[in-house]
């Protein structure tokens, strides 16, 4: 057994590259690391490890591009009785309100217990199960989305979050060109701002489109049972791209935090003002809600229709 592995990823050839990092994986002791050198984000994988492997690695970036990236797969004892984050919130989305609090990432960044980010965030992690455990069961009129049919989740994915994007992310590119102009020579960061939603536009524009005519009718044909085998082997291929594509936009959305410092306004701020930071925030909010039904929801459950299928 060896206790570190590295693994240049840039010389594999490509069908054989994710074959190879997880042959090295299960060669390592636990403790032991596999340590692999990409030229691009290797994040697909990320999503291929918890699908396969559950919860027993870390994974950690030494080097995060822009040319090179390097990531460090630790083989950790195996965690199955803690849950998620995500799946605290896949129980009872109200809990998200906490996690939003906390600056704790239940979307994109989900797949972790509550033990882990605390420890990250150097968060009392008994503080926060209490505050957890107050809402518990106080859902209200929360809808019960792992219970619906993947095509009625799809539908009210589109209904409700597409739309809200596409009725929004004009308003907020306008809103933050126009504050840009009128602050921009005092407030420097704002022009930064804009270039951020613009950017993030163009980035959900091409992304939805992709769900709406390629991967969601996909996940529609799988439950009908006529899943086109040509088009893709597995379904998992183009939740992958699409899960990779949620994090950029959350790269995005925490960038913006990070300008606008938590969405705090300068003093004397003008009333338009006051608005792009409402619109910006309540723009995150429910981006998280439409990730976190997507990476933790939608897609778990037609990947494991997918493997019942096939047994």
């Amino acid at each position: 057994m060896n206790d570190k592995t590295t693994i240049d990823v840039t010389t594999i050839e490509p069908a054989l590259k994710h074959k190879t990092i997880f042959d090295a994986f299960d060669n390592i002791d636990q403790g032991g690391v596999v340590l692999i050198h990409n030229d691009h984000d290797p994040k697909p994988l990320y999503y291929q490890f918890i699908e396969e492997r559950g919860k027993c690695f870390s994974w950690t970036y030494l080097k995060k591009g822009p040319y090179v990236w390097e990531v460090e797969i630790r083989k950790e004892e195996m965690i199955t009785d803690e849950p998620t984050v995500a799946e605290i919130v896949k129980q009872d989305i109200s809990k998200a309100d906490i996690f939003r609090k906390y600056g704790i990432d239940y979307c994109c960044g989900g797949k972790r217990t509550l033990d882990d980010v605390c420890k990250e965030k150097s968060i009392d992690v008994l503080k926060l199960k209490e505050e957890l455990e107050t809402i518990k069961g106080s859902g209200g009129n929360n809808h019960d989305f792992s219970s619906w049919s993947l095509s009625f989740l799809v539908d009210y994915i589109i209904n409700v979050h597409h739309s809200y994007v596409n009725n929004n992310l004009p308003v907020l590119i306008e809103l933050s060109q126009k504050v840009a102009e009128h602050h921009g020579k005092q407030y420097e960061y704002l022009k930064a701002v804009n270039t951020s939603i613009v950017e993030l536009a163009n980035e959900l524009n091409t992304h939805m489109k992709k769900e709406e005519q390629i991967l969601f009718p996909l996940i529609k044909a799988l439950e009908a049972g006529t899943f086109p085998k040509t088009a893709f082997k597995s379904i998992k291929q183009p939740i992958w791209v699409m899960e990779s594509e949620h994090d950029a936009a959350g790269d995005i959305t925490k960038s913006l935090r990070q300008l606008t410092n938590d969405f705090t306004l300068p003093n004397g701020a003008c009333n338009s003002f006051a608005l792009l930071y409402h619109k910006i925030e309540e723009f995150e909010k429910d981006l998280h809600t439409h990730i976190h039904l997507e990476n933790n929801i939608l897609f778990p459950n037609a990947i494991e229709l997918e493997v019942k299928q096939a047994n």
